[in-house]
Order: structure tokens, then C-alpha cells, then sequence
């Protein structure tokens, strides 16, 4: 079960996205949580208690701050 949910955070959910990618990004955290499919880029928006039991964390996108 994870807690905490960040932007930019990789989580794994049990069901696969129609296009087969069970992997997505977080890009959004509030009420609702708003991820990206990692495999076709598709946006979804899943309320936040919905996903927090579901929800296995894989990593994170590391940003380069350089830029």
C-alpha cells in the first residue's frame, strides 16, 4: 500500500490499459490523481482512494534541473 503519491512517481497497477501497459506516470496529485500510460500515452484521472491499496510503486522520473 503506498501512502503518498508524488508528481512525477511510477506506479504499477494490477489491470493492464487496453493497450497492454500496466505501468504510469503521475501528473497530477489532489483528490483525484491524474496518471499517463507509460506504453501509449494516455490520460485517465482515478480518484485517489480508489488506487491507493492497488497501486505498487515502481520509481521515479528523474528530472534534470540543468535545463
Amino acid at each position: 500500500m503506498i501512502t503518498r503519491f508524488e508528481v512525477g512517481d511510477i506506479i504499477e497497477l494490477p489491470k493492464p490499459h487496453p493497450c497492454g501497459g500496466k505501468t504510469w506516470i503521475v501528473l497530477f496529485v489532489g483528490v483525484d490523481i491524474k496518471l499517463k500510460c507509460e506504453k501509449c500515452g494516455h490520460i485517465v484521472m482515478i480518484p485517489r482512494i480508489k488506487i491507493k491499496f492497488k497501486a505498487k510503486k515502481v520509481g521515479k522520473i528523474e528530472i534534470d534541473s540543468e535545463l
